[in-house]
């Protein structure tokens, strides 16, 4: 635009999309715009998408009509996943004044330019991702306590329920030096732990340097308190990455990985590359070498196909492994996606109910690998919670904390002896 302005940012989604809109809100800064909290009336509003579920879509719309009314006269720009994938659609949005694809939302601000002299609504800039052929680093700040280090994007697995692919493009990785010269500066900052994320972070690959590698590169930085793997696919956390882990000065005991099902029939529907024996034993592998190791696992219910029995091969094989939580995601038809022509639809209702059951299941995981550590002493890294009367952290091993504030223990690491579990699902403690 003509005159900088404020500027607000909201991000729907993954820890990936965190990192970037961050990265963006740092280049508007940097050409003289004031970035205000989302609540706020502001001159333009960035609203970063995802576009795993159908929920996600929802949520642009209802964002934008939320952001009508607070500033009836403001500028919506809509990038991200769900921008790249349904362009038009989101350009009818009322309201909607640009739609940035993948490859052009790291432009913005040359769009915003343009903007300002058009009187347009909808303009759609979405180019095709066969041009995407680079990589766009990319790095969260804002909590002094972690920073989400962006250091693959893109994805060549073809699993039949995700549009990952047709959002973000082929799988790409950072340079092991942009990953460096990131980390120092976000050490720089005051940050304690770094979330290393991507779409596929076990697949990165540049020059012969494996993710391995980074980890090694990562682990000898001075002043880095924490290095957390974000997420990385079972087949791909090998052996390597376990030891190194179990070992690292620097990088925490907690891996989140997929699983999706534990019904081999639906992992093939999935196309996804293991099967349920290959997750058991990663496990296995990982809870070996690191008994004390929180381990995190996605699943979807309600795929098409899943019978009853289907579903209860699933709540037995989770049952039987040692993990510690649960993210439970209901299966919603995406376009373009070979799991949405496949017939043998899940009724809605029967997916609810599934959903419940392993929501539960993951309580029951979650308080029982918490109830394994109270009486015992660990380290926390402490940040600002949402009350006034009290701060939570994460212990190496992601058990959440919680401890009567004090700003002096901000963003330092201290051990303290866990006492109990409240009624918020946390471990209350006091200082050791």
């Amino acid at each position: 635009m003509a005159t900088p302005h404020t500027v607000a940012f909201h991000t729907l989604g993954c820890k990936l999309n965190y990192s970037e809109t961050s990265s963006i809100k740092r280049m508007f800064e940097e050409h003289g715009y004031t970035s205000v909290p989302v609540e706020n009336a502001a001159d333009i509003y960035i609203i970063n998408t995802c576009s795993v579920t159908d929920f996600a879509d929802k949520k642009c719309r209802s964002f934008v009509r939320k952001v009508l009314k607070t500033a009836p006269q403001a500028k919506v720009v809509v990038i991200g996943c769900y921008a790249q994938l349904k362009p038009k659609e989101i350009s009818e949005i009322p309201g909607v004044d640009l739609v940035l694809g993948a490859t052009e939302k790291f432009n913005i601000l040359n769009y915003i330019d343009e903007l300002s002299l058009s009187s347009e609504k909808g303009i759609v800039k979405a180019g095709e991702l066969s041009t995407l052929d680079h990589f766009q680093g990319a790095f969260s700040f804002g909590d002094r306590t972690r920073s989400f280090l962006k250091v693959q994007d893109g994805c060549d697995y073809k699993c039949s329920f995700c549009t990952i692919p047709q959002a973000r493009g082929k799988s790409r990785s950072s340079s092991p030096l942009m990953v460096m010269e990131n980390a120092k500066e976000i050490i720089a900052m005051g940050v304690k732990e770094i979330v290393l994320t991507g779409v596929n972070i076990g697949d990165y690959s540049y020059d012969n340097k494996n993710f391995l590698h980074i980890l090694k590169e990562l682990d000898s930085l001075e002043g880095l308190e924490r290095i957390r793997i974000s997420s990385i696919e079972p087949n791909l956390c090998s052996d390597e990455i376990i030891e190194f882990v179990s070992l690292s000065k620097r990088v925490v005991p907690h891996f989140h990985m997929p699983l999706q099902s534990g019904s081999d029939k639906l992992l093939k529907r999935m196309r996804r590359r293991y099967k349920s024996d290959l997750y058991k034993e990663r496990v296995r592998e990982i809870k070996n070498r690191m008994p004390h190791c929180c381990i995190g696992v996605d699943v979807i219910v309600g795929f098409p196909g899943e019978t009853d029995a289907d579903f209860m091969d699933t709540v037995l094989f989770l049952e039987g492994l040692d993990i510690s939580y649960l993210h439970v995601f209901t299966y919603s038809e995406r376009d373009n996606t070979p799991a949405a022509e496949m017939g043998e639809s899940v009724p809605m209702e029967t997916r609810r109910k599934r959903n419940a059951i392993l929501r539960s299941l993951s309580e029951k995981k979650k308080r029982k690998f918490y109830s394994s550590y109270l009486s015992q002493s660990r380290k926390v890294l402490f940040e600002q919670s949402k009350s006034e009367s009290t701060m939570t952290g994460f212990t190496d091993n992601y058990i959440k904390v919680s401890l009567p504030f004090d700003a002096s223990r901000l963003n330092t690491i201290n051990t303290v002896s866990l006492q109990s579990i409240n009624e918020e699902g946390l471990v209350t403690s006091h200082l050791v």
